[in-house]
């Protein structure tokens, strides 16, 4: 696990004492966590220098989709849908394994 619950839960503004939704949001990190990998096409343990997962883009990137993913649960959305440029998918490009694609 590369984002550990109290910081995913820090990104979505909730306090550490709620627990409620702490089972959610690990499942949450499972899942955005795999889809970054998955995007990269590449095992996020290849990121890692020395031993330390340490881009802060890719990092950011799996909270973006927590974030979406907490905020969105249901598959229907009655608001408007509009993309923010550069986000995920910029931030994700950085380190996109080209190469295997």
């Amino acid at each position: 696990m590369y984002v550990k619950l109290e910081e995913a839960k820090k990104h979505l503004l909730l306090d550490d004492s709620f627990k409620d939704d702490d089972l959610c949001i690990l499942g949450l990190i499972d899942v955005a966590e795999d889809a970054v990998a998955r995007n990269l096409n590449l095992k996020l343990d290849e990121l890692a220098v020395d031993g330390e997962f340490t881009p802060p883009a890719v990092i950011h990137a799996i909270l973006l989709l927590i974030g979406n993913l907490y905020a969105n649960r249901e598959p229907v959305s009655y608001s408007s849908v509009n993309k923010v440029p550069y986000t995920f998918d910029y931030l994700i490009s950085l380190y996109k394994n080209y190469k295997e694609v």
